[in-house]
């Protein structure tokens, strides 16, 4: 068995493969959470852009433009050690009771994607004629329900590699949290090789978790927008 190999089951097993599954869940559930949160606040921001009142638009175009310019570590940073500082005392220490690290990547992660997805459903919802519009009018929808009903899902469906993309995007930029202390797959990695000096061994394992899980949100991205183009094909 050659040195290579001995050095890869070394990794694969015991305490060091324990540490490194608990990095993929905390990755995973990173991942999710930052999703949600991307998907929830992009969602409101095309709905108060398109209303086309001059101070919302420009509000929103100022969040998009200051998330899509500044480096999202240094959000992480911002979040972390600056914008935590400013919380009273008793809200801090309950913080870090709640895995601190955990919750301010979330927010600094879902926020900065927030932008990207808003931007991608924007520009899916151009390709939408006008006369969606004004037939959901001519129903009776308010600008509300035509938007829920008629116009995001069309934009939405538009907008699903851009989205997908930038799913994968978000899954890989996990990786950064490990800056600020969240365990995730990569500082998970660091620890096993710290531990075994295995460096390249260590680092492999790292690389394919992360190329599966890519290819892996890739095809489940094709699969759901191929299902969806069929859903509205009838």
């Amino acid at each position: 068995m050659s040195q290579f190999t001995q050095g890869l089951e070394k990794v694969l097993q015991g305490d060091y493969l324990d540490i490194i599954l608990r990095g993929i869940k905390m990755t995973l559930e990173l991942a999710a959470l930052s999703w949600l949160l991307a998907m929830v606040i992009a969602l409101s921001l095309v709905v108060i852009r398109l209303t086309n009142h001059k101070v919302a638009v420009a509000a929103v175009a100022g969040y998009v433009s200051y998330h899509r310019n500044i480096p999202t570590l240094v959000q992480l940073m911002l979040w972390y050690f600056g914008i935590s500082s400013l919380f009273p005392y008793e809200l801090q220490m309950w913080l870090v009771d709640q895995n601190a690290e955990f919750i301010f990547a979330a927010i600094a992660l879902g926020l900065c994607q927030a932008a990207y997805f808003s931007e991608d459903i924007r520009s899916g919802m151009r390709a939408i004629s006008s006369g969606q519009t004004e037939a959901a009018r001519a129903l009776g929808f308010g600008y509300l329900r035509s938007m829920r009903y008629i116009i995001l899902p069309q934009g939405i469906r538009n907008a699903l590699p851009s989205l997908i993309n930038h799913t994968i995007l978000l899954f890989k930029n996990t990786s950064l949290a490990m800056a600020i202390g969240v365990v995730e797959l990569t500082y998970a990695t660091r620890e096993v090789e710290n531990y075994t000096f295995l460096t390249f061994q260590s680092y492999l394992v790292c690389t394919l978790v992360y190329l599966f899980f890519s290819l892996l949100l890739m095809f489940c991205g094709a699969i759901f927008a191929k299902k969806l183009n069929k859903v509205y094909a009838r």
